[in-house]
């Protein structure tokens, strides 16, 4: 049985693809290690978040595992995508802004 329902990982996309779009655009450039203009997480689970981007005019995919993998409870998903955030800041020598 998969550790989040439906319904949370439909909550946590929408928020991030509408509310967070610079941070999944950061995120990818960081952990992908290229330079990306749009990125949209596209599903997660407990070890990690997958997000779509175009690069030189496909379609990629990036699966980044959790930090804190396996996740369990729908708090430690926020925990960790902020934290892969800070992660992608500091690679990026981009400043957070505060949480």
């Amino acid at each position: 049985m998969a550790a989040f329902s439906p319904e949370v990982v439909a909550a946590v996309l929408h928020h991030m693809n509408d509310d967070h779009i610079e941070d999944n655009v950061l995120i990818v450039r960081a952990f992908a290690d290229r330079e990306v203009r749009d990125a949209t997480m596209h599903d997660l689970d407990e070890q990690g978040g997958i997000w779509h981007y175009e690069f030189e005019g496909e379609q990629q995919e990036l699966r980044i595992p959790w930090p804190g993998a396996p996740l369990s409870e729908r708090a430690e998903i926020r925990r960790d995508i902020v934290a892969l955030y800070d992660a992608a800041c500091e690679k990026l020598g981009v400043d957070a802004r505060p949480h």
